[in-house]
């Protein structure tokens, strides 16, 4: 009898390796690992924002637009001194050149005049601000002009030439007609350059229009700021881009909020933060282990085209009715599991998977294979 016995075991053993076991397979979700917040490069208040939770954006588009400062030319002239450039601090340059940039402007000549000499008539000891006057050098009269009263206090008042071309430091005479007679003269003055004038701003240029020696007219837009520094002296206009690819998340700024440097735009979860997230009930544990590779197939996929590779990648050692602080039980106790893969173009946040964990001599089957099986 035991004889029998013993060659029935001995017949069983060489059977056993034959027997497939069934693969063991588990329900899941395509998640994610965490957000990614892309946070403004500079301050300002949003003008339009192009992006909303569920997209799809990737690094370098536009998410948002930020309202800009906008300086213009106050005069006409040429651009005599540009110290500032894209991404420079307009204030930050100021302190070190005087402004961001200076015009010489059109009205070249400056003169600094009295009534002095001025025809004796009570009419020409009085002078109006704006006025145009007429000017021609007292040596020979070989250099005239025509210029405006740009301030007047007391018996003195300054001119600005509009036209003609006069020489520094030779003394003029000034005249209300255009026959330049001495009935009409107001007074006598002294040549000299008129100043360039200083333009500055506030917070950091990220748009620069004008060059070193350029002609610009009043009006006339030289450049846009934005509100703080920028990192690297790094200027992208006044558009906010995503430095990530991705699914946005959330969306933190709306039109004419203000945004303050470092602020988040938005949250995004970044394509490579996707994973899948199993639960595994306790008497499935032994079935499954940290390191074991996987199959995937996505419920929408009915052909397998679309099938992955994955490999266990956590297996939480508290139950989720742990975390939760109920009495486990045996048949309540599941475990959080998470599968990292690589996502293709068609994977998307929420999608339904059965994952497969193959009996050994299967790991190494790829996703056509695994088809195949099937």
């Amino acid at each position: 009898m035991k004889k029998l016995l013993s060659m029935l075991l001995a017949l069983l053993s060489c059977f056993a390796p034959c027997v497939a076991l069934a693969d063991t397979s588990f329900d899941g979700s395509v998640v994610s690992g965490g957000a990614v917040s892309v946070r403004a490069p500079f301050g300002g208040v949003v003008s339009s924002v192009s992006a909303q939770a569920g997209d799809r954006v990737e690094v370098g588009d536009v998410v948002a637009e930020v309202e800009t400062t906008k300086v213009y030319a106050p005069e006409a002239g040429t651009v005599a001194g540009l110290f500032v450039q894209t991404g420079d601090n307009a204030e930050t340059v100021a302190a070190r050149y005087g402004a961001a940039l200076y015009i010489a402007p059109d009205r070249k000549y400056s003169i600094s005049a009295d009534i002095e000499k001025a025809y004796n008539d009570s009419a020409n000891k009085y002078v109006n601000i704006g006025e145009t006057v007429y000017i021609s050098c007292t040596a020979d009269s070989d250099h005239t002009a025509v210029g405006v009263i740009v301030a007047a206090e007391g018996t003195t008042y300054t001119v600005e030439t509009t036209s003609g071309e006069l020489m520094m430091e030779e003394t003029v005479n000034i005249y209300r007609s255009s026959e330049r007679d001495s009935a009409s003269r107001i007074g006598r003055g002294t040549v000299s350059r008129t100043a360039e004038v200083s333009v500055n701003a506030t917070g950091s240029v990220v748009a620069l229009y004008v060059s070193d020696g350029d002609v610009v007219e009043r009006g006339q837009l030289l450049f846009e700021t934005v509100s703080g520094d920028l990192d690297g002296l790094y200027a992208t206009g006044s558009a906010i881009t995503s430095t990530i690819s991705g699914v946005v998340a959330s969306v933190n700024a709306s039109a004419g909020a203000v945004l303050n440097k470092g602020d988040a735009v938005l949250s995004i979860y970044p394509d490579d933060s996707l994973e899948i997230e199993i639960d595994v009930e306790e008497y499935d544990l032994s079935s499954i282990a940290v390191g074991d590779e996987v199959r995937i197939r996505f419920n929408w996929d009915e052909s397998g085209e679309h099938d992955a590779q994955g490999s266990v990648r956590s297996i939480s050692y508290l139950s989720e009715s742990a975390e939760a602080g109920a009495d486990a039980t045996v048949s309540d106790a599941v475990y959080n599991a998470r599968v990292a893969f690589t996502p293709d173009d068609t994977t998307r946040l929420g999608m339904t998977v059965v994952v497969t964990v193959p009996e050994a001599g299967e790991e190494g089957m790829d996703a056509t294979d695994a088809t195949d099986a099937e």
